[in-house]
């Protein structure tokens, strides 16, 4: 076997037992190593790459029971020789690939920008770097902490979820429906704290809530619909909105939230952000909840309510949803898990009449049939067991500590900046002074190892105001907040000078 095959990171968060055998599996999947090819003696192969013989021998057993390699009695192991059946092989397609022209003749390719329906990639959208784990300072919004991931919990509830009775319950086509116990953890466990009652036939379990919000807008909203949506507002609901219609109305926020006045008369449907106003966080006031309510019940629209972030209200009591006040039916609730424990996990819930739900339900079974059931059951469980609760907790305390601790800071070192009067979610949305360049200012703090969000990209009206920011804090360690906003401060008073 050549030593190419087995070069083993040290660093790696893999084992070692587990380079070795991705390294095997990869050679022999690639045709490096041919069927019936013999492996080195696991005392030959230890010494060579200074492991323990064990771990090879491991690595070697793992190979057997998959199927990849076969013993044979006092000569070794040998890769075994049905491994490629079915495949064409690698030489074979670059021999194909080599023989086919690379050159596509002039005027026979397809015109694809002529088949595009729409353009996504033009819309305006926020850009999150992907590698801001490695940034000293990442005020980033919509992340969280990995070190506050209750890792040991979430084992022990995958454990569980791969239990024989589990995998026989999950690993089976769900069709349309989702995994019951999720629903009824949702039931007892998130919507109460919301206020909200909803029976098992009222909740759909999504993929995010950006997709609850996705299917929504597809199934209800016409061209000529007119949505009414938060100025400024969350980016991606207006970016999907704007596929399905071009009428969208920008609705006043002030430091109540929403401002539902008349020229809401005449709209269809009205986005909204009322716990934590995305992204200025300020709370929709009760009035205003109360007002926005009856204008639906008057003016006939619906009210699709976006509860993105789990409640923590650092200044004050938690406000129940606004879903809760509906008496009408009139709020399509829209929730998320993902947000509280991973954005990498991806599940949601929308809560709504039972037609309502039982048509997203029909219309999600043509995207995806349903989200991954593994990681319902492993969630659900996650929340029957008490750590759900625990975590929001444990999140709440430490995010009203570094919430605290940002204001502080800013208060601090950009005295100029306006706060909102949030007083609630992951982040703060600051505003500078007249003419100041936000964009301008996330360019360079980014080089700089501070991320922050500029806040254009959150208005509709154009031209957007420049001077707004937001700074997240769920994601920094709270002992690099002051640090970091004092190097932001540095930025900013260089570009006044």
């Amino acid at each position: 076997m050549r030593e190419v095959l087995f070069h083993l990171d040290r660093g790696q968060p893999l084992s070692l037992q587990v380079q070795l055998k991705q390294h095997v599996v990869a050679a022999i999947l690639d045709g490096r190593l041919k069927p019936g090819e013999a492996l080195p003696s696991c005392r030959h192969l230890a010494d060579r790459l200074d492991i323990a013989r064990n771990t090879v021998m491991l690595a070697y057993q793992q190979l057997v029971d998959e199927g990849y390699l076969e013993p044979r009695a006092r000569s070794g192991y040998f890769v075994a020789s049905d491994n490629l059946a079915g495949r064409v092989g690698r030489a074979a397609a670059e021999e194909v690939a080599e023989e086919q022209d690379p050159q596509i003749p002039e005027g026979r390719a397809p015109d694809w920008k002529r088949r595009f329906k729409l353009r996504p990639t033009e819309q305006r959208n926020i850009d999150k770097p992907r590698d801001w784990q490695r940034v000293p300072y990442p005020f980033i919004a919509g992340q969280v902490d990995p070190a506050l991931f209750p890792i040991a919990a979430w084992r022990d509830c995958s454990r569980l979820a791969l239990g024989v009775k589990a995998v026989n319950e999950w690993t089976v086509d769900l069709i349309n429906q989702d995994d019951p116990m999720l629903i009824d953890q949702i039931r007892a466990r998130a919507l109460p704290r919301r206020g909200i009652a909803a029976g098992p036939e009222e909740i759909l379990i999504t993929v995010g809530a950006q997709q609850a919000l996705y299917l929504i807008a597809a199934l209800m909203v016409r061209e000529t619909d007119r949505v009414a949506l938060e100025e400024p507002g969350y980016v991606d609901a207006r970016n999907i909105f704007r596929i399905k219609t071009p009428h969208i109305v920008p609705a006043p926020v002030d430091g109540e939230g929403i401002v539902p006045d008349p020229y809401l008369d005449g709209v269809d449907y009205v986005y909204v952000t009322p716990s934590h106003q995305h992204p200025t966080t300020v709370t929709l006031s009760r009035a205003r909840r109360k007002k926005l309510l009856q204008m639906a019940t008057d003016k006939r629209f619906i009210v699709i309510e976006d509860d993105y972030e789990i409640e923590a209200n650092y200044g004050g009591n938690p406000s129940p949803a606004l879903k809760s006040m509906d008496k009408e039916g009139r709020v399509l609730y829209i929730g998320s898990l993902s947000k509280l424990l991973a954005p990498g996990l991806r599940l949601g819930y929308v809560v709504g009449p039972r037609e309502v739900i039982a048509e997203l339900r029909a219309l999600r079974r043509l995207m995806v049939r349903h989200p991954p059931a593994n990681n319902q059951r492993t969630v659900a469980l996650f929340m029957a067991n008490g750590h759900f609760d625990s975590l929001i907790n444990r999140l709440n305390k430490t995010n009203a500590e570094r919430w605290l601790r940002l204001r502080q800071a800013l208060a601090k070192h950009l005295p100029e900046f306006q706060l909102s009067d949030g007083t609630g979610g992951t982040s703060i949305w600051a505003t500078g002074p007249q003419g100041f360049d936000g964009a301008e200012l996330a360019r360079r703090a980014k080089l700089a190892g501070i991320i922050i969000e500029p806040g254009d990209v959150f208005f509709e009206t154009e031209p957007a105001p420049t001077n707004a920011i937001r700074i997240g804090f769920s994601a920094i360690p709270l002992d690099r907040i002051e640090p970091g906003i004092a190097k932001l401060a540095e930025i900013v008073h260089g570009m006044a000078r």
